[in-house]
Parts: C-alpha cells; sequence; structure tokens
C-alpha cells in the first residue's frame, strides 16, 4: 500500500474526574472518553524523496517537527529505519486547542497509515503502547468508541457503546492551556467528584437520561471560573432542551446531549447566529 486516507475522530468526556496530583507532576485521572463523528482527513503517500513532508488547510499550523502529525510519522519511520519519504495532507475540521483532542486524533491516524504503508504489522495495542509517548490521548484516539481513561488517560477499558443521541457542539473565542489548567487545580480541595461507576452503569444499561444527568467534569471549577461565557454556553443549552451541557477536557468547547432531533437543531442555529460561539457543530456519537 502506497496511499491511504483515513479520518481521525474527535472526542468529548462524557465525565472527568481528578483523583490527584502525583508526584511526577501529572494527575491521576478517571474519565469517560466518547468519540464523536466529527472528524478531520488525512491523505499520507509514500514518496522517493526523503523525509516527511505536511501540508494543511490551515495557515497558522505548524508544519515541522512541533506538529503531532509529524512527531507520529517520525516516531515510526525512526524506530524501523524507514529511508523513504511521506507527503502528509492535513484537512482540519476539529477545532483547534478545543478540548476535542484533534491533535491526538490526528496523530493516532498518522501511526495508523505509517503502519500500513509501510507494512510494519503492528497491532493496534502496539500502536497505543508507543502512542502515549506523545499524548495521553493518543491509546484513546487509536482505540475510539467509548472507554474508561484512568492514570493519565492512558489506561483504557473498553465500554459498551453510549446510547444514542445528539450532540451538540459550541466552541467559544477563547483559548485554553491545558497546562494552565491542570497548574491552577487544586486536586485535594474539589468541591465535588462526578459519579463515575454510576454512568458506566447507566452506558451498560443503556439509560441515556441517567447518563447524562451524572456527568460532570471536575476542570470546570478552573477554566468556568476563568472564562464565565463557557458557562454561559452550558445555560443556554440546557433552556434550548438539552438533557445536559459540560465542558469537554480542560476547555472550552461545551457540548450538550438532546434526545430530540428538532430541538437540537433549533439550538445549533441559535447558538450558530448568537454571540457566544465562535465555532458550532451538530452530530452524534461515533461507536
Amino acid at each position: 500500500m502506497r496511499e491511504l486516507k483515513l479520518k481521525a475522530m474527535a472526542k468529548v468526556n462524557l465525565g472527568l474526574d481528578v483523583l490527584r496530583k502525583r508526584e511526577d507532576g501529572y494527575h491521576d485521572l478517571r474519565m469517560i472518553m466518547q468519540s464523536i463523528y466529527l472528524y478531520d482527513r488525512i491523505e499520507m503517500r509514500q514518496s522517493r524523496e526523503p523525509g516527511i513532508r505536511i501540508a494543511t488547510n490551515l495557515y497558522y499550523l505548524p508544519t515541522g517537527p512541533e506538529n503531532l502529525v509529524y512527531k507520529g510519522a517520525e516516531l515510526l519511520m525512526k524506530e524501523f529505519q524507514i529511508d523513504s519519504g511521506l507527503e502528509i495532507r492535513l484537512e482540519k475540521h476539529i477545532p483547534v486547542a478545543a478540548g476535542l483532542a484533534g491533535g491526538s486524533s490526528d496523530a493516532a491516524a498518522v501511526l495508523i497509515g505509517v503502519n500500513r504503508i509501510f507494512g510494519l504489522g503492528l497491532s493496534r495495542e502496539e500502536l497505543m503502547a508507543r502512542g502515549v509517548k506523545l499524548g495521553a490521548d493518543i491509546p484513546f484516539c487509536l482505540m475510539r468508541g467509548t472507554a474508561l481513561a484512568e492514570g493519565i488517560g492512558e489506561k483504557l477499558t473498553k465500554l459498551e457503546s453510549a446510547p444514542p443521541c445528539h450532540v451538540l457542539l459550541a466552541k467559544p473565542k477563547i483559548r485554553v492551556s491545558t497546562k494552565s489548567v491542570y497548574g491552577a487545580l487544586q486536586a485535594d480541595k474539589l468541591p465535588f467528584h462526578p459519579d463515575i461507576d454510576g454512568q458506566i452503569q447507566c452506558i451498560r444499561q443503556g439509560d441515556l437520561y441517567g447518563m447524562a444527568e451524572k456527568m460532570g467534569n471536575v476542570l470546570e471549577t478552573v477554566t468556568v471560573q476563568k472564562h464565565p461565557e463557557i458557562q454561559a454556553l452550558k445555560d443556554s443549552m440546557e433552556k434550548m432542551g438539552a438533557l445536559k451541557a459540560m465542558m469537554s477536557g480542560s476547555g472550552p468547547t461545551v457540548f450538550g446531549l438532546f434526545d430530540n432531533r428538532k430541538a437540537a437543531r433549533e439550538a445549533y442555529e441559535r447558538i450558530r447566529k448568537g454571540s457566544l460561539a465562535k465555532q458550532t457543530y451538530l452530530t452524534t456519537f461515533f461507536n
């Protein structure tokens, strides 16, 4: 295989809890991660000219060694001493720096692509073990679907598919640094902890309403305080019929779950035309 086209799926966190800060500076997490049908397109092609070359539709994205896509390709090509070159075309649709794992998902897709194009024969588990070196979300982006993530996010347990619903996403006109959010988090003084075990049980039972009721993200204690527009988006979605609205990851994207497509579409149009969000999407879970 010399050419490949792939889709890199975004994710949301249906539940995100922080258990403690570790001695190495990272945090022990417990999260339910869910792929959604919003994706970047990646085209990969083997070339005779050595080196990795990346082109993208966004002028401000780096295309050199600082890009996770480049790092993913370089990781495998160095390990397996691949001399031929690789051309990558990245068409971004997932919002950048949004709490949706767009960069991690792109890197995961490239790991899959390099493995296939050059016939490396690595299993998904072997790719996951390598991917975590580049980012804690990459193993999940290789697995996809619905999963419990523990540790720093790399310890994954596959779950039953989350009950289907309509997902409204809205990213406000702000940027949030994941590093700064975790740096400001007081893990030992959190006012609440989401019921992750209860949420897993609801997922197993196909109970959308119970799952939505138990949604929670402790990182909101930091990000919402600094950016009240996130709370405003949450409130707006729930007033428009969302079963529950929550920030994904460290933010700033807010997503709301709807059991009614008409209500979801109306909410999408109102938020898209309003002033709170810069980017708005209506989609579904991907399992």
